[in-house]
């Protein structure tokens, strides 16, 4: 393509969860100084969705720009987990080149693998940052080299896999090119950033030509569409035509662009070719499509991401205590809030079922659709959901059925190893490499079924009693294994609807874990605990004592409890069984029975057997 804009660089930062791509960031915005000396700013700011701060991981790409000389730099964060990776494919397709950090302890890992693959396939160069070598266990040799050994298993080229190294304490703001010999700032790495990633190759006076990657919403201005332009310039008031997906062409008008400097959008009279720019005023604009000259349309090829792996049903909730502590239940605006997500949520897919309260809504992994839940709850919206369930497939040549797999990343201690390998050989995972690290730590990698895993996690992080790491990763479609043992204990369910008693519940606690605590009002079929048996079990818990006129010496001693578990959304999702759904409001969590008349339970009973 034509020349080449050596103003400007445009670069993404990928890397695992938790190996502080957004704390490198920080430094670099205020080493650039965006902010004012004296200005007040939060940690990790690029991480400013309110989920993305409580769950400690970056969920949405985001866009900032840094100037360091006379060049200004763009840069964008990518989640880290593979179950965004809808937002990391749009990204890679907005760059030049991609800063991949690496933890100086724990090496490159499984999320890291997923991002970098699609890099090398776009023909990214990469520098590669070794990060947190502030760390009493640092092992940057050992990080170095398993970096290396990832690019030629990636199939990187020859001159991939020649990349440059810096060495970064980012807490500290602080780069260099060895690990002992740190700069007091982040200058070896923004030189390393000019020096090795390719500035955007541009044609300033062809017609205008921009691919939408990303969209933003604001009360103000409506949607804004992000998105790199590759040719030619973009006015305010410019007249466009906006080429969709199918190729079918739409007049329209910018109405103001933007570009990024700091954490801000910056109106700008014109915007040239190699820019990241934010258009307003396109209001029909989706993901993946074209905005091109008026005289002259030239389509971008439009993005392709991976298809979903499992799927749940939403449906407007029908338990006794519906309406009560939600904004938003009915099915219309359950639907509306569901398709207008696909508008960013590209990796997502909605479809109508039989009935007009229920939709099948398929993502790419149990946590994408978690934070779907966790961001429509807060929002106000209350329904219910199944249980999630892998999406087959059938191979066209043989009419084999497919299911998907995963690659699972595991580490626990060498005790606990045998019994990981139980658990996971239980699930249908087979052992595809196994080495020992130092401080007594076992890394195991395995292919699952993704059906294996689903309520896995939580089973998982019991038995280690929390020790274990867990990573996966969608590796294929593979042909079908046979029958996975789902959960192996039943659930305690309500017998009828009260409040939930102390005197209640202590009986019931016999039976199993409690997850409910007195005082907790119930309806009949609602799940309050976990029972110790296979079966399910009914129990009263909101059974009162009856009062005597007899006094003894210990009847008006207070009941002792076990604190029942607490159970998040995760935990709630995974431990759904294929008869149960769980309620959810802005408020409360509530498991339940699909059917919640225990005649009518006893009755389906009998009929499937």
């Amino acid at each position: 393509m034509g020349q080449q804009r050596t103003d400007l660089r445009n670069l993404a930062i990928i890397a695992h969860v938790d190996h502080g791509k957004t704390t490198l960031v920080d430094a670099m915005l205020k080493q650039s100084h965006i902010f004012r000396d004296n200005q007040a700013v939060m940690v990790r700011v690029m991480d400013s969705n309110p989920l993305e701060r409580e769950r400690g991981i970056t969920i949405l790409a985001k866009n900032t720009a840094v100037t360091y000389g006379s060049v200004k730099i763009n840069i964008v964060d990518t989640p880290g987990h593979a179950d965004f990776g809808g937002e990391v494919e749009r990204v890679l397709n907005m760059v030049d080149g991609v800063l991949l950090l690496v933890d100086a302890v724990e090496g490159p890992m499984p999320q890291t693998r997923f991002v970098l693959r699609k890099a090398l396939a776009l023909q990214h160069r990469v520098v590669v940052v070794v990060n947190k070598i502030d760390r009493a266990n640092a092992r940057t040799d050992y990080a170095t080299n398993a970096t290396f050994d990832l690019f030629i298993d990636l199939g990187a080229t020859e001159e991939q896999a020649d990349f440059p190294i810096v060495y970064t304490d980012a807490l500290r703001g602080q780069a260099g090119y060895t690990p002992t010999t740190l700069a007091p700032d982040l200058q070896p790495l923004f030189d390393t950033i000019l020096k090795s990633l390719p500035p955007p190759s541009v044609e300033p006076d062809g017609p205008t030509q921009m691919l939408v990657n990303l969209l933003a919403y604001d009360d103000y201005k409506g949607r804004i569409a992000i998105g790199r332009l590759y040719a030619g310039r973009l006015r305010r008031a410019q007249e466009v035509i906006r080429i969709a997906k199918d190729g079918t062409f739409h007049p329209d008008k910018v109405a103001q662009v933007f570009v990024h400097q700091g954490l801000d959008r910056i109106e700008v009279e014109e915007a040239s070719a190699g820019e990241i720019v934010a258009v307003v005023g396109l209001e029909e604009v989706g993901i993946g499509e074209t905005i091109a000259d008026k005289d002259n349309p030239l389509a971008l090829p439009p993005i392709r991401v991976d298809e979903p792996t499992v799927q749940m049903t939403f449906s407007v909730n029908t338990s006794p205590f519906a309406g009560r502590e939600g904004r938003w239940s009915s099915s219309r605006s359950l639907r509306e809030r569901l398709f207008k997500e696909l508008e960013h949520n590209v990796s997502l897919r909605v479809h109508d079922t039989d009935s007009p309260d229920s939709f099948l809504v398929a993502g790419r992994g149990e946590l994408h659709l978690v934070v779907l839940i966790e961001t429509m709850r807060r929002e106000g919206f209350e329904l219910q959901v199944s249980r999630p369930e892998v999406i087959f497939q059938t191979d066209p040549e043989t009419g084999e059925r497919l299911e998907p797999f995963e690659r699972v990343s595991i580490e626990v201690p060498e005790e606990q190893g045998g019994l990981v390998m139980e658990m996971l050989g239980g699930r249908r995972g087979r052992l595809m490499d196994m080495r020992t690290g130092d401080q007594g730590l076992v890394h195991y990698e395995f292919t699952v079924p993704t059906r294996g895993l689903l309520g896995f996690r939580q089973a998982f992080l019991t038995a280690t009693r929390g020790t274990g790491q867990l990573h996966s990763l969608f590796h294929a479609y593979e042909p079908m294994v046979g029958e996975i043992r789902g959960r192996d204990r039943g659930s305690l369910v309500a017998w009828e609807a009260g409040v939930a008693t102390a005197y209640g519940l202590a009986n019931a606690e016999g039976s199993g874990i409690l997850f409910i605590g007195s005082g907790t009002e119930v309806y009949e079929g609602m799940v309050v605990g976990e029972a110790a048996k296979e079966r399910d079990l009914e129990v009263n818990v909101a059974k009162r004592k009856h009062l005597t006129n007899m006094r003894s010496s210990t009847s008006d001693v207070a009941v002792r409890l076990t604190p029942p578990r607490q159970m998040s959304l995760d935990n709630c999702v995974e431990y759904l069984a294929e008869d149960e759904l769980l309620e959810i409001t802005p408020k409360s969590l509530r498991l339940r029975k699909k059917a919640l008349d225990r005649h009518e339970r006893k009755r389906g009973r009998i009929a499937r057997q």
